[in-house]
């Protein structure tokens, strides 16, 4: 989580409060960050990890969210890309109640 997801959610995040890329470079580094992002689920989807339905239903959050923010991202998009921040909000803020109490508090958001 710290060394991938929060990066690319960071710098996901900063791109889209700060108004959406502005040049080549920084469209690219969105696609790589929403990409880091959704495939960062499926991996936490894996067997290995949590058998749990919520844990599969809350990293299906940021998958698909990952998923429409690469969309975006590709399009060049920036009105589609602002409307991922909402739901890649969501699938942290859904998970990190349930499964990181002591990091995340129980009431509130990251807005």
């Amino acid at each position: 989580m710290l060394d991938l997801i929060y990066p690319a959610s960071n710098d996901l995040l900063l791109t889209i409060f700060r108004g959406g890329p502005k040049d080549e470079g920084e469209w690219a580094a969105a696609r790589r960050s929403a990409l880091a992002l959704a495939e960062s689920g499926n991996l936490l989807l894996t067997r290995s990890r949590s058998p749990q339905a919520d844990w599969i239903e809350d990293t299906k959050l940021l998958v698909d969210a990952g998923a429409a923010a690469y969309k975006a991202a590709q399009a060049r998009d920036t009105k589609a890309l602002a409307d991922v921040r909402e739901p890649l909000d969501r699938s942290c803020t859904t998970c990190h109640r349930q499964f990181r109490p002591n990091v995340f508090p129980q009431q509130g958001g990251s807005k």
